[in-house]
């Protein structure tokens, strides 16, 4: 098995043992199997400069900052099947309730039309639900919108609540009802609401039900279920992975957990001082606080766990953490709360995609002019390319060549070094340098009115970038960077974002640099889009910091 590396502080190395390939075979431990106790930790010497080079490169890996980046690197799969997996369970809810509802009408219609149950019940039900009242499409309509609105559509427990779906059946309901209550009077219109609404919702109750024996029956009791990964002291997380929420058939698969004791449990994945090493090994796509945890190893959990993405819950407990708010849900009768919300940020993601592809559609036909004006431009002022390409990391600790206008003479990059000395921040991570001699003239008006950056949109429309996210990071820079640094990574780099609209270059300290991108991405909203938009213009046009 292939070793994680770590440094304590006495210089030894201390190697963790990888998991098994197969880590079902633990979560059959809590089905009720059993296995062998997992091998916890060893030690071994640093690797010597002259071990083999994929020795060497697996080090690295496992250094933190290469662990953290495993976990960045992992965040999009993780959203992927969190996405995937609410856009199956609205899909079959959705033609769930519709089919519900088509069944119900050709009852009230065999009921009605056809007497099947004796023409003095056909004439009452012809008075209480009278033709058109169930109308098709028309009412198929409003109880979608009705179930949406109140909030049948969400996970967990809150499909299955019997008086949620009765709030979504009674504005359903209400919705095409309306106009007749001015042509029919109030009495007969309600006795229709009534009845219509009392229908409807048992039959969607008895739906929802079913749907859950039918699904438990054909599907693999742990088939679509996320790979779930508990953390907290041994009894804690012993008690919730075996309790009604977690069990066989339900949307969580318990893996394994990490244990908080300094010495942790035979039947424990590791203890809690290397919980992102064997996150990033485990594959978890969930995360369950259990018990009781100090508040700087609650922030470590944390912060591992949004790096990944993955859906962060707590066994019920005083929670108060910077960036997390928490929501009450319930699974299988049993309450949790929810840290974060992967498939609303996936849905996020998908609409800030779909804002990008058609900003950077119309920019680039809007600015293709200027940028062939620019391109002439730098071919007459100074030897060398028109674009500078430059390698930087995105979305998921992802590399992609990055395109802007050249504003340095040719071979500027390789002076970098050269030049280190006038870094006005002191932070190699941020280096910006006013005056700086590898500047053309032309490419200093450039950047004073950002124009070099037009090519972005480029990097906008295949995807490498967005329009409004965090600074582009270079690779070189994550070695050095600490466990919430790595939170930057959780979003595409975008051409402008608050560190724009807050001063550009001016913001000299990394630390407020990480703060506004950590911002950013913890409170995206449409709205702060097109605040940041907004805010974008009158930045650029008093050109603070920029140079």
């Amino acid at each position: 098995m292939a070793a994680v590396h770590r440094r304590p502080r006495g210089g030894a190395c201390i190697a963790v043992e990888s998991l098994p390939r197969d880590l079902a075979l633990h979560a059959a431990t809590w089905a009720g199997a059993t296995s062998a106790p997992l091998p916890y930790v060893r030690v071994a010497p640093p690797p010597h400069p002259s071990a083999p080079r994929q020795e060497r490169r697996q080090t690295r890996r496992d250094t933190p900052a290469g662990v953290r980046l495993g976990l960045q690197q992992r965040a999009p799969t993780n959203l992927h099947r969190h996405v995937l997996r609410a856009v199956r369970r609205f899909a079959v809810l959705v033609i769930a309730d519709l089919a519900s509802f088509g069944v119900m009408r050709l009852v009230v219609r065999a009921v009605r039309v056809d007497a099947v149950l004796g023409e003095r019940i056909a004439t009452d039900v012809h008075a209480a639900i009278p033709p058109g009242i169930l109308n098709g499409w028309q009412y198929a309509v409003a109880l979608f919108v009705g179930l949406l609105v109140t909030g049948n559509y969400a996970r967990a427990d809150r499909r299955r609540d019997a008086r949620r779906l009765f709030l979504g059946c009674a504005l359903a309901t209400a919705l095409p009802l309306w106009m007749t209550l001015w042509t029919r009077g109030l009495e007969p219109v309600l006795l229709q609401y009534g009845v219509t609404t009392v229908l409807v919702w048992l039959g969607l109750v008895a739906e929802r039900k079913t749907i859950d024996r039918i699904v438990a029956r054909v599907r693999a009791p742990w088939r679509n279920a996320a790979a779930t990964l508990f953390v907290g002291p041994a009894e804690e997380c012993r008690a919730a992975i075996t309790s009604r929420g977690f069990a066989a058939g339900g949307e969580y698969r318990p893996i394994g957990f990490v244990d908080a004791h300094v010495s942790p449990a035979n039947d424990a994945l590791g203890q809690i001082d290397d919980f992102a090493t064997l996150l990033q090994r485990s594959g978890a796509e969930a995360v369950v606080v259990c018990g009781y945890l100090p508040d700087v190893r609650f922030r470590e959990v944390v912060d591992a766990a949004l790096t990944a993405e993955c859906q962060l819950l707590s066994i019920p407990r005083a929670i108060e953490i910077a960036g997390v708010q928490p929501n009450l849900m319930w699974q299988q009768g049993e309450p949790l709360i929810a840290l974060t919300s992967p498939s609303l940020k996936g849905s996020q993601f998908g609409v800030k995609r779909v804002i990008d592809v058609l900003g950077s559609i119309i920019g680039l036909f809007v600015a293709w002019p200027v940028m062939i004006a620019i391109a002439i431009a730098i071919k007459l002022d100074s030897p060398g390319p028109i674009f500078f390409r430059q390698e930087r990391v995105g979305l998921g600790g992802r590399r992609f060549r990055m395109l802007k206008f050249r504003t340095m003479r040719q071979g500027a990059d390789a002076e970098k070094g050269s030049v280190a000395h006038l870094n006005h921040t002191g932070d190699p991570r941020l280096f910006k340098i006013p005056n700086d001699p590898r500047v053309t003239g032309l490419g200093r008006r450039l950047r004073r009115w950002s124009l070099d950056e037009l090519p972005q949109l480029w990097n906008v429309l295949v995807g490498d970038m967005s329009l409004i996210g965090p600074r582009p990071f270079f690779e070189a820079d994550l070695l050095a960077y600490e466990d919430h640094h790595f939170r930057r990574l959780g979003a595409k780099p975008g051409i402008t974002g608050l560190w724009q609209v807050k001063g550009r270059s001016a913001v000299v300290d990394f630390e407020d640099v990480v703060r506004l991108d950590r911002k950013y991405i913890e409170d995206w909203s449409l709205w702060l889009d097109l605040r940041i938009l907004a805010g974008t213009v009158p930045a650029v046009l008093r050109r603070t910091g920029a140079y």
